[in-house]
């Protein structure tokens, strides 16, 4: 399944905080999951990830059959690609009927894997098709206006507005005209509480949720079939409310 593949997916995942006990994932599923995480589009190329499938009860999370642990070089840009990369993994465990919570309040037993850092996991189950959303009027998010300044690309804001991100507080906000999309962080949006990051190897879980967004206006694009050129910025200490993630400048768009 491609980037183009997972739009679709976007309109029906959901997250689970329960799961049936009488499903289970397959063996099956499992060795596709491993399959697709070799395949798995990363934002920066030369981050070194690793990924980790663990029964539930190897981590503290208190949700799901199964966790999918990602360990991470740190370098600039490696929580925005951890959002980036596994929010594709979240959309494709979706096109299976098996269910995610994103989970950064847990730990796994092992906090390094060959060199690498652990930053965050996915915990999943199989799950009922129904389980699902069927429509986009079911997700709960911020007015569009809170997030979307511009009258330009209606068909990406639409999307971008029902991003998952932790404590469900959209950090993100994108400034746009004619040929350019900017993306911005709002500094004064945390995930999680100042008291548990230091307990978390003090992580901007809002770095992530800023990679997830990425991930989601980027497989936006290429479905609307837009042509891009994307700049990175990196972080930097300051006194401002937002904070420049990106800019996407828009050369044009395929004709159909």
């Amino acid at each position: 399944m491609e980037m183009n593949d997972l739009y679709q997916m976007i309109f029906k995942r959901k997250s689970m905080r329960q799961f049936d006990r009488n499903l289970s994932v397959s063996i099956e599923e499992l060795r596709i999951l491993e399959a697709k995480l070799k395949e798995i589009k990363p934002l920066i190329d030369d981050i070194k990830v690793q990924f980790v499938i663990v029964e539930r009860k190897q981590t503290t999370a208190k949700r799901g059959e199964y966790c999918l642990l990602m360990y991470s070089e740190k370098k600039p840009f490696h929580l925005q690609n951890a959002g980036y990369m596994l929010e594709q993994i979240d959309l494709f465990l979706t096109s299976l009927n098996i269910g995610v919570c994103w989970y950064g309040v847990a730990k796994p037993e092992e906090m390094q894997y060959k060199g690498l850092k652990y930053v965050i996991m996915l915990a999943f189950g199989k799950c009922r098709t129904e389980d699902f959303r069927n429509e986009i009027s079911e997700f709960k998010r911020k007015p569009l206006a809170k997030i979307w300044q511009g009258d330009y690309f209606p068909d990406l804001a639409k999307v971008i507005r029902i991003a998952p991100s932790g404590c469900n507080l959209q950090p993100w906000r994108m400034f746009c005209n004619s040929h350019e999309i900017k993306v911005c962080k709002d500094s004064n949006k945390k995930s999680f509480p100042e008291k548990k990051l230091a307990f978390y190897n003090e992580t901007d879980f809002s770095l992530i949720d800023m990679g997830i967004c990425l991930c989601y206006l980027e497989i936006s694009l290429s479905k609307n079939s837009y042509f891009y050129e994307r700049k990175l910025h990196k972080e930097k200490q300051s006194n401002s409310e937002i904070m420049d993630i990106a800019n996407y400048k828009i050369i044009n768009k395929a004709s159909s």
